[in-house]
């Protein structure tokens, strides 16, 4: 599809005078990273991400049609029922951007409700969940206004509308591994909405776990959208987006044949690849806390004496995904709690797994 596709053409809104929505939409874990961007919101490289379950952001929408239509987009939003002004910037820019492909968004008067079930600012990308959710509002909408649409196509404008929030926001929409960007070994991906990996999962990566071990809770030292700005003149942006693309061809193969060894190599060389490139961009930044050491340093110790799978992603923060499959989960968890979570803020952690994507409560 292209973004022509996208756009609304036939729509009539006085059958929709008013109403209420409601999604509950996941976070996720790149197992291979995108960092570096052209606008409009288009990767530099592919990223393929599972999909969280317990860390969610859960959105309502409340839309009441105008008397007139303005030329302004008129909002209010709620974060964790307090209101916050500070939001309204990154949604007014949202709009301005989905304006074309959502026509109707100046016939309504919006009040936007949303809360995290983890903490905002701390590295599990509450603007992918969020912005997702957002969007999911947004198309349910539309949905009423034009009912023939399909789930596919639901979704599938959904992803693309939320990539204009956030990048990531589009590997949001559906679980349980998505993949975002173009890449010639994947039939059907592209660079403007996510899709969900086309092939066969190996038994070794389903229920795949990740616990979050919360070593920073406080607000990231460098926003996303500054890391990915960052990469414009990196000395060393054009060889990381190949490695990420040659990743994505790696990590296909592994989640087939399910080579679990393959699959840690892969992901931790992707997520000190992330932080590299940070360290040596202009201006430099270190996310990794001295904590965030120590953990990976006792992951790799736990690994070599056990032989265990377990391994460890990191998101553009100082917090640690340990990640482990399904049949180990009572050694690891055994583990984090005896060994890593002395690390965390206030021995703060949140047990998660692959979940299967966003979903529409009923309130």
């Amino acid at each position: 599809m292209i973004e022509s596709d996208f756009i609304l053409k036939d729509f009539e809104v006085l059958n929709v005078s008013n109403g209420s929505v409601t999604w509950k939409t996941p976070s996720n874990i790149a197992l291979v990273k995108y960092w570096g961007k052209q606008e409009p919101q288009i990767p530099e490289n592919t990223s393929i991400s599972f999909t969280l379950d317990a860390c969610f952001t859960l959105t309502n929408l409340e839309y009441t049609k105008k008397e007139k239509k303005s030329e302004d987009f008129n909002f209010e939003i709620f974060f964790e029922d307090k209101k916050k002004e500070a939001f309204k910037p990154k949604i007014q820019q949202f709009f301005q951007r989905i304006e074309q492909y959502v026509p109707f968004l100046k016939d309504y008067d919006f009040v936007i409700k949303s809360r995290n079930s983890f903490p905002h600012s701390s590295g599990i990308a509450s603007s992918a969940s969020g912005m997702s959710a957002l969007a999911l509002c947004i198309m349910s909408l539309e949905k009423e206004l034009n009912p023939t649409i399909s789930e596919e196509y639901f979704n599938k404008k959904a992803s693309f509308l939320a990539r204009l929030g956030s990048g990531s926001a589009c590997r949001s929409i559906e679980g349980e591994l998505i993949i975002w960007g173009n890449h010639s070994d994947i039939k059907g991906s592209s660079d403007l909405f996510g899709v969900k990996y086309p092939y066969e999962i190996h038994g070794n990566f389903k229920n795949y776990h990740d616990t979050i071990l919360l070593v920073d809770e406080g607000e990231k030292q460098v926003s996303s959208t500054v890391g990915h700005q960052l990469m414009y003149n990196h000395p060393f942006a054009k060889q990381r987006f190949n490695q990420a693309n040659n990743n994505i061809s790696k990590i296909l193969e592994v989640l087939q044949n399910g080579g679990l060894k393959e699959f840690i190599a892969i992901v931790e060389s992707e997520a000190l690849s992330l932080h590299a490139m940070m360290m040596t961009s202009n201006p430099y930044f270190i996310l990794m806390k001295p904590n965030t050491l120590k953990i990976i340093s006792k992951i790799w110790e736990f690994r070599a004496k056990t032989g265990s799978n377990i391994c460890f992603t990191l998101d553009a923060g100082a917090n640690v995904h340990v990640l482990f499959p399904e049949k180990e989960k009572e050694i690891v968890n055994n583990f984090i709690i005896s060994e890593l979570i002395q690390y965390c803020q206030e021995n703060h952690y949140i047990c998660d797994r692959i979940g299967q994507g966003a979903k529409q409560i009923t309130i």
